[in-house]
């Protein structure tokens, strides 16, 4: 039978109960009103009635989200691992040591828009995937009652103008007739060519291996990556995600020209397309082709500068102008669902929005 006290401003809560013929009794104070203390009080007797196990050792927010994601996300990339670490890094800031059982729905919302204020809405998105799936984990083990994640509202800085992201399509046109006059130029063309018409990652690009060029078929296999920088593993790696696993055609004169670099190129070990003895990384820097997009984007008087990710973006926007399918726009690119491709080329789709008014009318 539970008792309840009141002290101070707030009530208790105590559970009579005999351990090994000791008394143990549950005790837990903190709570507003006296309903509130007997809500908790009448759960957790019966719990005992059924013989169910029961959690009344605070256990700190940071703590069980660490000990969840390390046993359970084993097999992330190094990318997506340092998301979950950033996450943890947010929970430690707000939360510190408070127990995952003393956090209401409001608390949570609170840190999730003091958060929102500092990052965007996309990166608040995955934070709260995080954290909610961290807590369902706790409610299924009977840890918590109600998963506080739950019908919240995650807020976040508005993203930055995706139109300085990818060039329009007249010059991504420019690019590719200019690209293939400077080939002979350096390796680093040629990767720059590739990623325009392809819409790779640069670790999928750098991954590459003279195996995964199909000549027969104008393709190339998707399915691996290469460690490029510090943050990555060395060497081989998996791709982002399942869907990343991909074959995607390539444009029959480019696979021309990779053709004509394999006759010429000599060989190596892990038979990378993009390998660089002397780089630390052994592949082509994305510093390097960096600089030559740069060079060929000013010889060509573009205003419009991208980076080499900038390709992937300019290689997505251009299907989406030539009326390809978000579905297949979302396979060839390796993302892990088409809502991730709609929501990331959304404005290219709103500027299309004018020609589909026109078919619309103009229908029969």
């Amino acid at each position: 039978m539970a008792t309840f006290q009141k002290r101070g401003k707030t009530w208790q809560y105590t559970i009579s109960r005999y351990t090994n013929g000791k008394y143990d009794p549950i005790r837990k104070g903190g709570f507003r009103t006296k309903g509130e203390a007997k809500v908790v009080a009448d759960d957790i007797e019966y719990k005992l009635s059924k013989g169910l196990r029961i959690h009344n050792e605070p256990i700190p927010l940071a703590k069980h989200f660490e000990d969840w994601f390390t046993l359970y996300k084993t097999d992330l990339t190094t990318q997506t691992l340092n998301h979950y670490k950033d996450t943890l890094r947010y929970i430690e800031e707000y939360f510190a040591d408070k127990a995952i059982q003393n956090i209401t729905r409001n608390d949570y919302q609170e840190f999730l828009n003091v958060y929102g204020e500092k990052y965007s809405k996309e990166v608040m998105l995955k934070v709260n995937g995080h954290i909610k799936a961290a807590a369902e984990h706790a409610m299924e083990d009977e840890i918590i009652r109600i998963n506080f994640a739950n019908r919240v509202k995650v807020t976040g800085k508005p993203a930055k103008n995706k139109k300085e992201k990818h060039l329009e399509f007249d010059e991504s046109e420019l690019l590719y007739d200019a690209l293939f006059e400077r080939l002979k130029s350096g390796l680093s063309y040629y990767a720059v060519l590739l990623l325009l018409v392809s819409g790779i990652r640069f670790e999928e690009l750098v991954g590459l291996t003279r195996n995964d060029f199909d000549f027969d078929n104008n393709s190339i296999n998707v399915e691996k990556t290469w460690g490029y920088k510090k943050s990555m593993p060395k060497g081989f790696g998996p791709t982002k995600n399942d869907q990343s696993e991909r074959i995607i055609g390539i444009d029959p004169k480019v696979m021309k020209e990779f053709k004509k670099l394999f006759m010429q190129m000599p060989d190596n070990i892990q038979r990378l397309v993009f390998f660089s003895p002397s780089s630390k990384y052994k592949c082509l820097s994305n510093n390097a082709v960096n600089k030559s997009l740069k060079k060929t984007l000013d010889d060509l008087n573009i205003k419009n500068i991208i980076t080499a990710h900038g390709l992937r973006h300019t290689h997505a926007s251009a299907l989406i102008y030539k009326k390809a399918s978000i579905i297949y726009v979302s396979e060839r690119l390796g993302h892990s669902s088409p809502d991730i491709t709609y929501r990331r080329y959304a404005h290219v789709m709103k500027e299309l929005r004018i020609e589909d008014e026109a078919i619309a009318v103009n229908i029969y």
